[in-house]
């Protein structure tokens, strides 16, 4: 009997495997670079963030600044404004 308990506190030990995670998200399919607005503005690309208190736009905005969480759904039709460090416009995106 002092022999099976061994084995058997050992296999307890044992790292259990682990199920393969979920697989990463698909990149979405390229939309029309037009359909958020995003193609009119990358004139603002460098722009002082303030520049966006002048833009009217009518829509789903998502302002990013630098470490802030965002989520990962993906809306063609939402245009995304990323800041920089120097709060300036660093890029200018749908989704």
């Amino acid at each position: 009997m002092r022999y099976l308990i061994l084995p058997l506190l050992l296999a307890a030990c044992a790292p259990l495997p682990q199920p393969p995670g979920p697989a990463p998200a698909p990149a979405p399919a390229s939309a029309d670079p037009g359909r958020c607005g995003a193609a009119e503005r990358q004139r603002l690309v460098g722009a002082p963030a303030t520049a966006l208190e002048r833009e009217l736009i009518l829509g789903q905005v998502r302002v990013i600044r630098p470490n802030s969480m965002v989520t990962m759904d993906y809306r063609e039709d939402r245009i995304n404004f990323e800041i920089d460090a120097l709060e300036r416009i660093a890029r200018v995106y749908c989704g």
